[in-house]
């Protein structure tokens, strides 16, 4: 087992890979930008590394920079968490050059499933199902046209080299193809630095439903089975659930057969997942694979007992998969919902800013993966995730009212906006509770107009409080309370705060 590991990443992904390192007896090492000198991941790591300044191409997508600071503190392996260096086969690559253990897959795995089209193909020919659509990528909109005279609308236009939700646009009508082509084109190149596109049928009522798998390097592939990811905005996720309450045992196990399939065709190593939209007849089709831990790993985690971070480090130390598919089973229900930064009011987008006071809920069924502490900045330089509060329950309705509970309990306030009262407005919506919902469903249900109903004694404290906090400001604005964000002398001591140069 490795005895320190670098963790190129930040905010709650990093703060959970370090709880794990923690429990198996394995020092930390945390990269920070300027802008995260006092962050989370910061205070708990062991060691922590300077990388450079805010714009994350100069500090977290630094690959001298990290693979330097991985050297001075001695990491023999580095972990990419998800988003950043994740799916990046060149930094996978220069970890292994650089005698380092890359966390995750093998290079060529992850270059061949980050290019969405060459996926398309590749699971073709293992025999898994892919969505109609164009063979290969497009360049024209005179292409796209020809395909669609024998496809038909609605489709999908999709960046090549995409992921996370850009550079996707969904056509109905002739009349909007042509704008529709050149912002595909224009974000995928200033995206991903790749402008190419493909075209895939747009299916009616979608489901996003996508596999867990796990693998290790002596062959044993496992699938974990599904979780239900349809409710989304702008073609991203924001709550998921597993089970899903749209998948049928028969549905399951054959989705479960094929992720196997797919990872096995590109002779997978670590965790990963297979994505697939599911019509309404339940007919199901490759979408992609995300080669890393995904955002939303601890639904699985919570209705299986496996610990896929955990997996993904004693895989990565060439470890085995420690139990066969027959051994897995499915415990209950569990329900996540990312907590962020940003104003459903006003079209999700983001709204970062302080947290001056944060109380996380607790109790039964309670998990809350949270990468902020009261005092701290969301920063606009990066990804407005606050946390991802999870509950388990013994069924759904357990769950559901569980994360009701935890909603109710969960107050952050300051000059950021966050999106709690939606995923309050979510419990009760009567459709998620039928678990009747697709794809479509915040653009169906969610009306940003209508008010969350709130409980008069809470706003009457929380203004109570704003007014006395407003006349402690004028009386003394240069005593305002604050949060010291300064780590010991002790523990500051025993790292590394910056590079030499």
């Amino acid at each position: 087992m490795f005895k320190r590991i670098l963790i190129a990443n930040r905010g709650e992904i990093a703060v959970r890979i370090i709880r794990a390192c923690r429990e198996l007896g394995i020092q930390t090492v945390a990269v920070y930008s300027d802008a995260d000198k006092a962050a989370l991941h910061v205070r708990e790591a062991d060691y922590a590394v300077a990388v450079g300044p805010p714009p994350a191409r100069e500090s977290y997508l630094n690959i001298p920079r990290i693979l330097e600071a991985a050297r001075q503190t001695g990491a023999e392996a580095i972990h990419p968490g998800y988003g950043f260096f994740s799916e990046n086969a060149g930094f996978a690559r220069a970890v292994t050059d650089a005698g380092m253990v890359f966390i995750g897959p093998r290079p060529d795995a992850i270059h061949r499933m980050g290019d969405k089209v060459e996926a398309r193909k590749l699971m073709a020919a293992a025999g898994v199902p892919v969505v109609p659509g164009s063979p290969g990528t497009l360049e024209t909109e005179a292409e796209v046209r020809e395909l669609v005279a024998k496809i038909g609308f609605p489709i999908m236009i999709k960046a090549a080299a995409g992921g996370g939700g850009k550079g996707m646009r969904m056509v109905e009508q002739e009349k909007d193809l042509t704008s529709a082509v050149r912002a595909v084109a224009s974000e995928a190149q200033s995206s991903f630095g790749d402008g190419r596109f493909y075209v895939e049928k747009y299916l009616s009522s979608p489901h996003h439903i996508e596999i867990q798998v796990l693998a290790d390097g002596h062959g044993n592939v496992v699938h974990l089975f599904e979780r239900e990811c349809s409710v989304q905005r702008r073609n991203q996720k924001v709550v998921e659930e597993s089970p899903s309450p749209f998948v049928t045992p028969s549905l399951r196990q054959a989705m479960g057969e094929v992720a196997v399939r797919a990872a096995q065709a590109v002779d997978y190593l670590s965790a990963g997942t297979i994505e697939f939209l599911v019509d309404g007849e339940r007919n199901f089709y490759f979408m992609e694979m995300n080669t890393r831990i995904q955002v939303e790993h601890p639904v699985t985690e919570l209705v299986t007992g496996v610990d896929l971070v955990k997996a993904q480090i004693e895989i990565a130390a060439g470890g085995r998969v420690p139990f066969k598919q027959s051994d897995l089973r499915q415990n209950g229900w569990a329900v996540e919902c990312r907590v962020y930064a940003e104003d459903p009011e006003h079209g999700f987008v983001p709204a970062p800013g302080r947290i001056d006071t944060l109380r996380l809920p607790e109790g039964p069924g309670v998990r809350n993966d949270c990468g902020v502490y009261e005092g701290s900045e969301v920063s606009s330089f990066y990804d407005p995730m606050i946390s991802k509060l999870v509950t388990w329950g013994r069924d759904r309705a357990e769950a559901i009212g569980r994360m009701r509970r935890a909603l109710s309990e969960y107050m952050i306030s300051g000059s950021l906006i966050t999106n709690l009262n939606f995923h309050r407005w979510l419990m009760d919506n009567p459709r998620w509770n039928a678990g009747e919902y697709d794809t479509r469903f915040i653009n169906q249900e969610y009306r940003p107009t209508v008010s969350v109903q709130a409980d008069p004694e809470v706003v009457a404290a929380l203004l109570a409080a704003a007014f006395a906090l407003s006349r402690n400001n004028h009386r003394q604005p240069s005593a305002a309370p604050r949060v010291e964000t300064r780590l010991s002398a002790w523990k500051t001591l025993g790292r590394m705060d910056s590079l030499r140069r």
